[in-house]
């Protein structure tokens, strides 16, 4: 019974981890993003370089791109956590994420962050993120790495559902 209690505080633990990330980043704290991730941390959002960072301190210098948004809105759900360790544990989430320019246009993204993480020092970490887009609107430019999707099996056919 004491592994059951220790797995759900640590599911709870990592769940206000990654729900965190989220209010820290709107509201642009990025010391408390830096605190979030471990020291040598591997964050990947694409293939454009400025969008990835090694480390904590790295990550926080990093996410100034966000000052280009006059205000955001991130909104996670769908937390899985499965445990690889006693000390370590690998999470998918999605987020939904909306972005207002300082000439109000919009633009907003759908995507998932898969997160390695550790328990460091009596608290857990993110050790890794990578983030992948499942869509986004046509005010939103930056290349994520796209989420890939199993495809249809061979000679399937769409059900016509969708016309009018």
């Amino acid at each position: 019974m004491e592994n059951i209690v220790k797995k759900i505080l640590d599911e709870r633990e990592i769940n206000a981890l990654l729900v965190e990330y989220c209010r820290a980043l709107d509201c642009m704290d990025l010391d408390a993003i830096a605190n979030l991730f471990s020291d040598d941390c591997v964050v990947k959002f694409g293939t454009d370089e400025q969008l990835n960072s090694r480390g904590s301190k790295a990550l926080a210098k990093s996410l100034e791109r966000m000052w280009r948004w006059k205000r955001t809105s991130h909104h996670l759900s769908n937390v899985i956590v499965h445990f690889t360790g006693s000390d370590k544990a690998f999470s998918k989430s999605y987020v939904h994420a909306w972005h207002e320019r300082f000439d109000e246009t919009t633009a907003t993204i759908y995507g998932q962050y898969h997160d390695e993480l550790k328990q460091e020092n009596g608290r857990w970490v993110i050790t890794k993120r990578t983030m992948y887009m499942n869509g986004n609107d046509s005010g939103f430019k930056v290349k994520i790495f796209p989420f890939e999707r199993k495809s249809p099996p061979k000679n399937w056919l769409a059900p016509k559902i969708d016309e009018v």
